[in-house]
């Protein structure tokens, strides 16, 4: 990958925050970190991100609100959003309430499963 792209992981367990920083930048990304929904946000208005994956339930902001507050900044709104969640009901609820985000994963998360649609949408970057 000759153009590192920038992911933005905000999730408020670091076990997860750490394991896929670990993966992606074996697969060559540059990888920031947050676990506040409020302070994930802060980063994206702030820094060049290329794709973002947000938890559901953070502290500070919900990741559904975070995810509608990128979709409503003209500046940010095209950044894809791959969804986590620790249950698989909740992504019901996730469709009902979050518009715009690309894709859900599911917790535990499966590396290779998130691997692919990272680079499936950022692809489209």
């Amino acid at each position: 990958m000759t153009d590192k792209k920038t992911i933005l992981v905000i999730d408020d367990a670091l076990e997860v925050r750490k394991l896929l920083k670990f993966h992606f930048e074996k697969k060559g990304y540059i990888v920031i970190l947050e676990e506040n929904g409020q302070e994930g946000l802060n980063k994206i208005k702030n820094m060049a991100v290329d794709l973002v994956i947000l938890d559901l339930m953070l502290p500070g902001l919900a990741g559904e609100e975070v995810c509608r507050q990128i979709r409503k900044d003209e500046k940010i709104k095209n950044i894809p959003i791959i969804m986590i969640t620790a249950q698989e009901s909740d992504v019901k609820q996730i469709i009902g309430m979050v518009i715009g985000a690309d894709s859900y994963i599911i917790k535990p998360i499966d590396i290779s499963e998130i691997l692919k649609e990272v680079e499936k949408l950022i692809r489209k970057c």
